[in-house]
């Protein structure tokens, strides 16, 4: 006698297995592409071995039981929740570099005097904008960093315009993660006599 009746195994194991066997398979493949823009040469590949390993046992699951659309609807959903979930992730792990440029018409001295105190570094450039002069100010920052830095621009100039952009490479390391860094050297360095 068997535990699980044929048709439940059928109607509702499978086609929830499917999905959330899609769910992980999208989810890593969407963190192995981005990764991958990252560069992270180890990373990838073994996420890769994994999204298509996944894939295979859940494929051949749809394949042999085409006769259920529920299997096909699973398969489809999980495509789409998995990308969704690996979107969120990736957003929550916020690795990289991101380019802050904002643009403004007032004096920012005080903003940037701010910024550059927490360890972060501007370039300012004076531009023409639509109704005048303005400055265009430049920083690099952690990607975990970017609500913060907004969040100081926004709140010593609410209509201050910026711009912020995925950045691949960055040729020197910043201020700010060196404090780090050092902050933790201490465990790791054997102290000079």
């Amino acid at each position: 006698m068997a535990l699980i009746h044929p048709a439940v195994m059928e109607w509702i194991i499978i086609p929830v297995l499917i999905v959330v066997s899609r769910i992980f398979d999208v989810t890593i493949g969407t963190l192995r592409i981005i990764f991958v823009a990252r560069g992270m040469k180890l990373l990838a590949p073994t996420l890769g071995f994994f999204e298509v390993l996944i894939w295979l046992i859940v494929i051949s699951h749809v394949m042999n039981n085409l006769d259920n659309p529920l299997n096909i609807l699973a398969y489809a959903g999980g495509f789409a929740l998995g990308n969704y979930v690996g979107i969120n992730i990736e957003n929550r792990l916020a690795m990289g570099m991101a380019l802050i440029r904002f643009i403004t018409a007032v004096d920012a001295s005080e903003v940037v005097g701010l910024l550059r105190d927490s360890g972060y570094r501007i370039t300012s450039v004076d531009a023409t904008g639509n109704r005048g002069p303005v400055t265009v100010f430049f920083t690099i920052v952690r990607r975990r960093e970017i609500k913060q830095v907004v969040q100081t621009i926004k709140e010593y100039n609410p209509n201050a315009f910026y711009t912020v952009e995925d950045v691949g490479f960055v040729s020197q390391i910043q201020r700010t993660m060196v404090k780090t860094r050092r902050k933790w050297r201490h465990l790791f360095v054997a102290k000079r006599k």
